[in-house]
């Protein structure tokens, strides 16, 4: 008999404790459900907007006081999550001190990277007029990143450029403004006038 109450009693803590560690097992799943639900809507309000501008102009200053290059678009939409902007319609002038302003325009563009790295996208064309030192330039192609600080700008789309009179096609390209190197890869054409019918 006594032997029995024991056995009893045995199961009886043993179902109590499986009860236990269910409960609180399922107390953790459900708190673990809820966690991970919670970090799901953080990450998405993060990801959301915290400011829209419609027809804005954004002025980048160099160390020295200067303004270094102006954006300006249709419409700016700023995500906190990485700091960056998605423009509609941008318009990126480079003042590059002694060079000639540049003007840059496309369809879309993203600002990331501290605002020191533009990716415009769709429609993208670049012109900068006619220097003493240099003919005007005009350049089109379907994307294009732009680091406004450095000057320079690249893509690996297909690329066509006119300089004056001259025009040359390529895939991917490298430019410098500062020191007006450009490097046109792929295969390619390249069309130049007879000397005689130069635009002086």
């Amino acid at each position: 008999m006594r032997n029995q109450r024991v056995a009893h009693r045995y199961r009886l803590s043993v179902g109590l404790v499986l009860g236990l560690f269910g409960a609180f097992g399922s107390f953790w799943l459900v708190e673990l459900m809820n966690r991970a639900g919670e970090e799901m809507q953080a990450g998405l309000k993060l990801n959301e907007p915290d400011y829209i501008v419609e027809n804005f102009s954004f002025v980048r200053m160099t160390k020295t006081g200067q303004p270094s290059y102006i954006i300006s678009g249709d419409k700016l939409t700023h995500r906190p999550i990485d700091d960056s902007s998605d423009i509609v319609k941008p318009v990126v002038r480079s003042l590059s001190g002694e060079n000639p302003p540049m003007d840059i325009r496309a369809q879309f563009a993203r600002v990331d990277q501290d605002n020191t790295r533009v990716t415009l996208t769709k429609d993208v064309r670049i012109d900068r007029a006619a220097s003493k030192d240099s003919r005007e330039m005009h350049l089109a192609t379907q994307a294009l990143t732009v680091y406004p600080e450095e000057d320079r700008m690249e893509t690996d789309q297909p690329v066509r450029l006119q300089f004056g009179d001259a025009t040359a096609t390529g895939t991917g390209m490298q430019a410098n403004n500062a020191t007006r190197q450009v490097h046109l890869a792929g295969r390619g054409t390249l069309v130049y006038p007879p000397r005689g019918q130069q635009t002086k």
